[in-house]
């Protein structure tokens, strides 16, 4: 009876030691489990991360912000146009972050590529886009000059003389130079202060500040 006893007590011992050994599993597991639940709710942040901005390079989102950036550039450009072609205003392609489509409003507000304007439109419409950005950048800092290189000679007389006035009003809402490179002389002279190159023979020229 004895030795049963100690048989007995063996074996309670052992079993007493596995259901320490339990408790501490499954203290361990629901520690685990508390650890993983919170992971899960700091993955979920990336996951929602993910879904935003789409892959590690960063493209979905980078496309996503150059789609805002179109949006106010389009909306300053259109107030450009207004000034100097009101037939036609931008919008941005549906379906597409950075395309472009003009709506021709003397054609019912039909919708062409930009490739369709012929060579003035497509010049009329670029400098509408070159001074929106102006505007945009001008938010955060300041842009004293701009440069515009030729162009102007596929302007008829009145959008050309529109074209200037509107250059002119930018330059004096904003108290920017502007400067005009072109050969185009019905443009030189509307233009009050003009720099001339004058070839001096010999492979030399001199630059001539002159008024019109």
């Amino acid at each position: 009876l004895q030795k049963e006893r100690d048989e007995r007590e063996s074996d309670l011992g052992r079993l007493r030691a596995e259901l320490l050994a339990d408790d501490g599993m499954r203290e361990e597991r629901a520690r685990l489990r508390r650890e993983g639940e919170r992971i899960e709710r700091e993955g979920q942040v990336w996951l929602t991360l993910k879904a935003l901005i789409g892959e590690a390079s960063g493209g979905k989102f980078r496309r996503f912000a150059q789609g805002l950036t179109l949006e106010a550039l389009v909306r300053a450009a259109n107030g450009h146009l207004d000034e100097f072609a009101r037939r036609y205003r931008l919008v941005q392609a549906p379906g597409s972050e950075v395309g472009l489509l003009v709506v021709d409003r003397d054609m019912g507000d039909e919708m062409r590529s930009v490739e369709s304007l012929s060579g003035g439109e497509s010049f009329l419409v670029s400098l509408a886009l070159a001074l929106g950005l102006a505007s945009l950048a001008g938010r955060r800092t300041s842009i004293g000059s701009l440069f515009i290189d030729e162009g102007f000679g596929s302007l008829d007389a009145d959008t050309l003389d529109r074209a200037v006035s509107a250059l002119d009003a930018v330059r004096a809402q904003h108290d920017r130079r502007i400067g005009v490179i072109s050969h185009v002389q019905g443009l030189a002279e509307k233009i009050g202060v003009q720099v001339k190159v004058v070839a001096r023979g010999g492979g030399r020229s001199e630059l001539r500040v002159v008024s019109a």
